[in-house]
């Protein structure tokens, strides 16, 4: 069954159409003879669940989880001391405990068709521990690759316990409360902002046509399929064989080492690398990237449930998602897969690509991690996709999530100079400001004060999505609300409905937990 319009759409906004909501398009050709009648894809809503083919649309969520999977334990391990073997771990890991967390997300967090992985965010408080002194001391390369590991897993428990206390007690809804159409703009924009370049997922349809919509529901498994196999071609036929090192490691299909260091089966269990350690400093600079990763996590919700059509995530639910992300990173940190947890960007566009925001689909994704981490040698081969195919779907997905944002304009005024100085001041800052801290702090040998509140700064500063939603939240806040052309202009007067869970009774719909839990933790 498909809806022709997303709940978001009906609940009273102006004209726009959710992704592949139109119905079939009659055009004519070159000639003007000849009728050609072209299907365009029907969304599947969250609350719907789909036919078999939901097998391959869930695997092409576990394809796009492999790119953050693969990439973090790349950039850390080898810097902790950490060889081949012990990098195949902690990437099967990574990729079990995602598993989890996205199921966890599915059934108890948001209930959108979310994928839970990896976050970026924590990379400059992570690298800060490796390179802290007291590991210097430890000759032995396994030695210190799994104290370093220690002291990481105590840092990300106590962003968990963070996470979770604002999560879960109700303090991100209060703030989540006071957003708008025009504050949600830049915070949904941010969340995806990158190159934008449609390329070969949207062009096969036009060569090859088919009575079923394939092309555009299975466009990642046709992209990665062909591009991974002229890739092999390449490097059978010597093309990359005088080339530097480092783009031999990134294009050759033989060069990731994955699969000969990956066990054939391998169970991960909690604190397998030891008991954890804490040190006070470390701590806060991981809590400092567990606040940014929830302005990811929101930021990403929202286009989610936009291209999963279903209302606007009530700040409850929004609170509730929050507090499951702090459970993902706790499991992160017992299991010791390096990094904390957050929404899955790539996932929230492939929602867009696929028109397809079955909760169902999201559920056997994640069966595919869990699957494929237990299963090490298998898992590897998949994760050995070079990374300029993954980059490449990036370029596409991002776009599809930054559109998101840009689609909440339709409720505001833009002919009203205070939407668009809100608008183009935390545009302009979102970009401005990570510039220079990425650019001229961050790369700074020294700076006053201790090291980890410089990490504090940098990994605040440094995110495009936490500047833009704090810059575009404080000016839409601060300016004036109280009369109610300005509440019309910033789209509150229809907003405003869906901040309360009661308010809306298609919320039961999209967001009530499973096994009448709502009784015993109702949303507000």
């Amino acid at each position: 069954m498909a809806q022709n319009d997303g709940a978001a759409n009906n609940a009273g906004g102006p004209n726009e159409n959710n992704a592949g909501s139109e119905g079939g398009v009659k055009g004519k050709n070159a000639g003007g003879t000849k009728k050609v009648e072209e299907v365009q894809v029907q969304p599947h809503p969250v609350k719907e669940q789909l036919p078999a083919e939901a097998l391959l649309l869930g695997f092409q969520h576990y394809l796009l989880t492999l790119g953050i999977t693969v990439l973090i334990p790349t950039i850390i391990v080898p810097q902790m001391g950490g060889g081949g073997a012990e990098k195949a771990r902690v990437m099967q890991t990574l990729l079990f405990v995602s598993g989890l967390s996205t199921f966890l997300q599915s059934l108890f967090g948001t209930r959108l068709p979310i994928v839970a992985v990896g976050s970026y965010t924590y990379i400059i408080p992570i690298i800060s521990i490796v390179q802290a002194c007291r590991y210097n001391s430890y000759t032995d390369p396994y030695e210190r690759f799994t104290n370093t590991m220690r002291g990481i897993q105590g840092a990300l428990i106590i962003s968990a316990c963070f996470q979770m206390a604002i999560g879960f007690f109700g303090f991100w809804r209060n703030a989540v409360r006071f957003l708008s159409p025009l504050s949600v703009v830049p915070y949904v924009t941010f969340a995806g902002l990158g190159l934008y370049h449609l390329g070969f997922p949207m062009y096969l349809n036009r060569y090859v046509s088919t009575k079923k919509p394939i092309h555009d529901r299975f466009a990642v498994l046709f992209t990665v399929a062909s591009t991974w196999l002229y890739a092999q071609l390449l490097t059978s036929c010597t093309v990359y064989n005088k080339k530097p090192e480092s783009t031999q490691i990134s294009c050759r299909t033989d060069r990731a080492g994955l699969i000969s260091a990956s066990p054939w089966v391998y169970f991960p269990y909690p604190f397998q690398w030891g008991s954890p350690t804490f040190n006070a400093g470390e701590a806060f600079a991981m809590i400092a990237a567990s606040f940014v990763s929830l302005f990811e996590y929101t930021g990403t919700s929202y286009a989610a449930a936009r291209y999963g059509s279903a209302t606007p995530v009530p700040p409850s639910v929004i609170s509730r998602g929050a507090g499951w992300v702090g459970v993902g990173t706790l499991l992160n940190a017992m299991f010791g897969s390096l990094t904390g947890t957050t929404a899955s960007v790539e996932n929230a566009g492939l929602l867009a690509l696929t028109r397809v925001g079955s909760r169902r689909v999201i559920q056997i994704s994640a069966g595919f991690m869990i699957l494929f981490s237990l299963f090490g040698k298998f898992g590897a081969f998949f994760a050995s996709v070079p990374f300029p195919i993954i980059a490449a779907l990036y370029c596409v997905l991002f776009g599809y999530v930054s559109s998101a944002g840009l689609g909440f304009l339709q409720f505001c005024n833009l002919n009203n100079f205070r939407t668009k100085f809100v608008l183009g001041f935390s545009f302009f800052l979102g970009i401005s400001i990570p510039q220079y801290f990425s650019e001229y702090y961050h790369v700074k040998p020294h700076h006053e004060g201790p090291r980890w509140f410089n990490d504090i700064v940098t990994v605040i500063f440094m995110s495009h999505t936490t500047v833009a939603a704090l810059v575009a939240f404080i000016l839409d806040v601060t300016l004036s609300r109280e009369d109610d052309a300005a509440r019309k202009d910033s789209g509150l007067q229809w907003w405003e409905r869906f901040s309360l869970y009661n308010a809306d009774v298609r919320n039961n719909e999209f967001y009530s937990l499973p096994c009448k839990l709502d009784e015993l933790f109702p949303a507000l």
